[in-house]
């Protein structure tokens, strides 16, 4: 009953946004820690786990962007600069573009609790990533740790 209720909320979120914002410019962030773990998220309204990021907000960059999800959605402070890894269509959302960055060294401030957002957080080791990572996360990730890897231009 759980995952029923986070896909419809999920659903009307997206529904929502599509509506009012026609086009989205969106940011993820692939964190490493000093051990080489990434820094995942699972949503409290949807299924899986996810890169954190979110939207860009009117009159913010996306870097600037990229670093407040970070902040928000899991304590973490960006040690190195974080740099642009490459662009993505979101085909699934139909107007939806992504910034993926990557910042090789970050730092938790303090434990991200859950709240309404943000069920669970953590760092993994990229071979040993939790069941329920999406496909594209996991995509992402494998792109970032071979590099050269051509990328396709859909998220």
């Amino acid at each position: 009953m759980k995952a029923l209720a986070q896909r419809l909320l999920g659903r009307g979120l997206r529904r929502w946004a599509l509506l009012s914002r026609p086009m989205t410019l969106g940011v993820r962030l692939h964190a490493t820690d000093e051990a080489g773990r990434v820094f995942l998220v699972r949503h409290a309204y949807r299924e899986g786990w996810y890169l954190p990021g979110g939207a860009v907000d009117p009159g913010e960059s996306a870097l600037t962007a990229v670093c407040r999800e970070a902040e928000e959605e899991g304590h973490l402070v960006c040690e190195t600069a974080p740099r642009l890894a490459a662009a993505f269509y979101n085909r699934r959302e139909g107007r939806d573009h992504v910034l993926l960055y990557r910042c090789d060294r970050v730092r938790q401030t303090r434990p991200r609790l859950p709240d309404r957002e943000i069920a669970e957080t953590g760092f993994f080791a990229p071979d040993a990533l939790p069941e329920g990572t999406t496909p594209a996360t996991r995509r992402r990730i494998e792109e970032d740790l071979q590099p050269g890897t051509t990328r396709p231009e859909d998220w």
